[in-house]
């Protein structure tokens, strides 16, 4: 990776969602794993189809970027980066600190 994606730590999101701030939540991992548990409101996207599907991400909204432990989404948000979308960041520590 060419330069680490900003984070966001579980705190902050959760301050961001409660205040009801537009933030759009992608989840990249696979499905079999979104559907064992995900982010109310976030929206699939797994990483190997991020690249095909990027015309369903709102370039408007903050984009928060999560998978399992943070590899992926650090993968994730430097691809949307690339593409543009410069308010692209990674949930520090992914699903599995969001739900401990």
């Amino acid at each position: 990776m060419s330069e680490q994606c900003p984070a966001i730590s579980i705190h902050a999101l959760k301050s961001k969602m409660f205040s009801h701030d537009a933030a759009q939540i992608v989840d990249v991992r696979e499905i079999d794993e979104y559907r064992s548990g995900h982010i109310e409101g976030s929206v699939l996207i797994p990483l190997g189809e991020l690249p095909y599907r990027l015309h369903e991400i709102d370039y408007r909204k903050d984009l928060i970027v999560v998978c399992r432990s943070g590899n992926r989404s650090e993968q994730a948000c430097e691809i949307l980066r690339t593409h543009g979308f410069s308010n692209a960041r990674s949930l520090t520590g992914g699903l599995t600190a969001w739900t401990a």
